[in-house]
């Protein structure tokens, strides 16, 4: 746990050098340079006082030594001069090991105010060295505020969600581990953490020793490499075995196999795509497609994985998505979690999900287990404020290991409560289409042969059942042909961004975002106000489906009608305007948000981190058509029912007030 003290030090050590190193990543190199070249001189003391010699600043690098440098005698402009020679020059040191040598590769001091300096190096000066614990999560503290994109898509993984997977993959003391995007290596530290923890602590020697062989990390950005590296050193590895390698274009280590993978891989691919060599089984130059096939491809005979992904590994239809889904299917896939989109807030909204396998146990099933976590110990908002009331990590981290276990034992009795109703749902929900059961909202089971009939598609949601429109007395229809008959109109949104939505504003307005945070399928009040002139005004009827999302498929696939003339619509939003004439946009609203039409919706959303519909998209869904006075029917009892929800969920909350009030009363003054 990091103290207190130890956090202040280095919010300080940053603070320092804001002024003059305004980029986080310069700052965490200053900080990281300046804390291995002041424990150097600790160990060297260390030896002194053992009565030893010094080890590193020896033999024409003596005055080099942070002794020397924090001097009192010396002056602030003599004290930077020796400091910038001496970071520049240590890396030819011969005296020093060749992690520290790595380290000090092309060190430089960025800027040349004495005052800074002293001041900074006076910080580090608080920093002792040992290999405590504690200096290993100051270090994972500094490397936190590495949280934001960087050119490659990389994001700093949230430390719960790593904690999450290696404790669903449970790895092993004799197990060789793998992150082959290891960014500051919180994957590795992770495993090694936990498999201690597994052991109580009391590894001997030569197992510890080989737990540290066996942990190995690649990475393409050599500024990585040299973060991990010390990361890995911090924690205890006196010769952390990090790569500096290009995991999707080099064959070096192609023939090497793992019992443990673990990662967050990046999520973007330079433009022009990646040339990969040509022994991925899936052909495709997308970043997130060939790490997970390399992953896939290194695993060991019995190998486990745990890789977060981007929704579109989950339901692109391109052929390298699908190809890729079948072969992860067929080969050693059994669970996938999805994540909420704002885990990785406030640097990205992006929508992930987690992708598990076993290779010992997912020849034993055929069928996927599916999990939906909404929620993970904090908001969601951009600032992630802690919020433990509200976590399924946990239940869900439990409901996965006992499945494991259930499928290797044969399929015996287990006692997790959650997996049981699950295990119950799928003996007694066999049915002639195949199609899986939902006991609940967070977990599912989908046979492998149901998935691969839907292009491979891997998003649970889709295969949600519920009443089927495909034999519906009416006439089935598509939305273009009612567009051709002139029943219906297709528009688009424009302008109104973000910036544009102030308090008290002359017009109303709706961005898109709004579509599918604010309002329910039917909006019965506007809530935002503009200053800024719209260039499309709604209709009565107008139905609004958003065009853009980072959001997954089936959170795209809404609609909200609006019964309101005059209100602004913004850009991204497809609009079908009805008119209210042989369409009743209610109607509509409520079909494409609450029904299979969504699901069809879903399965058009293109792209990777931002997911699109367009109007042509949606002229292509069909619905049952009823006449308007039967629309108008099916509209006002579905509203019926919607007031009563509505005012038992007053009921509920007075009667939830009322519960809360009891001890007060009783108890109070």
């Amino acid at each position: 746990m990091l103290d207190q003290e130890t956090k202040r030090k280095i919010d300080t050590a940053r603070q320092i050098l804001v002024g003059k190193v305004p980029d986080p990543k310069a700052q965490v190199e200053q900080i990281t340079t300046a804390m291995i070249y002041k424990f150097m001189d600790d160990m060297d003391k260390e030896s002194i006082e053992l009565g030893g010699k010094s080890k590193f600043f020896t033999n024409g690098y003596e005055k080099y030594s942070w002794t020397n440098i924090m001097d009192l005698k010396i002056g602030g402009q003599d004290r930077l001069d020796l400091y910038a020679e001496a970071i520049s020059k240590m890396s030819n040191n011969p005296h020093i090991p060749q992690l520290f040598r790595d380290i000090f590769k092309d060190a430089f001091l960025p800027y040349r105010s004495p005052e800074t300096l002293s001041m900074f190096l006076k910080e580090i000066n608080g920093f002792r060295y040992d290999h405590s614990e504690d200096l290993g999560d100051s270090f994972e503290y500094l490397l936190s505020i590495l949280g934001s994109q960087g050119d490659a898509g990389q994001f700093r993984t949230p430390r719960h969600i790593i904690d999450f997977i290696v404790e669903v993959i449970d790895p092993k003391k004799d197990e060789t581990i793998l992150d082959p995007a290891c960014g500051t290596a919180g994957f590795l530290i992770s495993a090694y953490k936990h498999i201690l923890k597994e052991n109580n602590n009391k590894l001997n020697t030569d197992e510890k020793s080989r737990l540290m062989e066996n942990l190995a990390g690649y990475d393409i950005s050599p500024d990585m490499v040299k973060l991990s590296k010390v990361n890995m050193y911090l924690h205890g590895f006196v010769d952390p075995k990090i790569y500096e390698y290009d995991t999707l274009s080099s064959e070096e280590k192609w023939d090497e196999s793992f019992d443990v993978i673990m990662a967050n891989p990046p999520f973007m691919t330079p433009k022009g795509g990646i040339r990969p060599h040509n022994r991925f089984r899936v052909k495709a130059n997308r970043a997130e497609v060939l790490f997970v096939d390399y992953i896939k491809e290194h695993l060991s005979r019995n190998g486990r994985a745990g890789i977060i992904v981007p929704e579109g590994i989950i339901f692109q239809s391109a052929n390298a998505y699908k190809d890729l889904r079948k072969l992860l299917i067929e080969d050693g896939l059994f669970a996938v979690v999805s994540l909420p989109s704002g885990v990785f807030n406030p640097y990205s909204g992006v929508k992930t999900s987690i992708l598990f396998f076993d290779n010992s146990i997912a020849g034993k099933i055929d069928y996927l287990l599916f999990s939906k976590v909404s929620h993970d110990g904090y908001d969601l908002g951009a600032q992630r404020r802690v919020d433990y009331d509200n976590n399924d990590l946990p239940e869900v981290k439990n409901t996965l290991i006992a499945f494991r276990e259930y499928v290797t034992s044969g399929c015996k009795e287990t006692k997790n409560i959650y997996l049981k109703q699950l295990i119950e749902h799928i003996n007694n929900q066999e049915n002639e289409d195949g199609l899986f059961g939902s006991y609940c909202d967070k977990y599912a089971y989908i046979k492998k042969k149901v998935i691969a009939d839907n292009n491979y598609n891997l998003s649970a949601d889709i295969y949600k059942k519920g009443k089927t429109y495909t034999n519906s007395k009416w006439d089935m229809v598509e939305l273009g042909e009612l567009e051709s008959k002139g029943y219906i109109e297709f528009l688009r949104g424009q302008g109104i961004s973000k910036k544009d939505i102030i308090p008290n504003g002359k017009y109303k307005c709706i961005h898109y975002g709004e579509i599918y945070t604010l309002y329910e399928p039917v909006v019965t009040q506007v809530i935002s106000r503009t200053n800024a002139e719209g260039k499309v005004l709604s209709e009565v009827g107008d139905v609004l489906v958003p065009s853009t999302t980072t959001a997954d498929a089936y959170g795209i696939a809404v609609a909200r009608s609006i019964n309101e003339n005059g209100v602004i619509l913004g850009g991204d939003i497809n609009i079908i305007r009805t008119r209210n004439k042989h369409l009743i946009g209610n109607f509509l609203a409520y079909l494409i948000s609450n029904s299979e039409v969504r699901n069809e919706l879903a399965a058009y959303a293109k792209g990777v981190n931002i997911l699109h519909l367009s109007n042509n998209d949606l002229r292509k869904i069909k619905i049952p058509f009823p006449p308007i006075e039967i629309q108008k029917e099916i509209v006002e009892q579905i509203e019926v029912k919607q007031k009563a929800i509505e005012g038992a969920k007053q009921v509920i909350e007075s009667l939830e007030r009322e519960r809360d009030d009891i001890l007060a009363n009783h108890l109070g003054n």
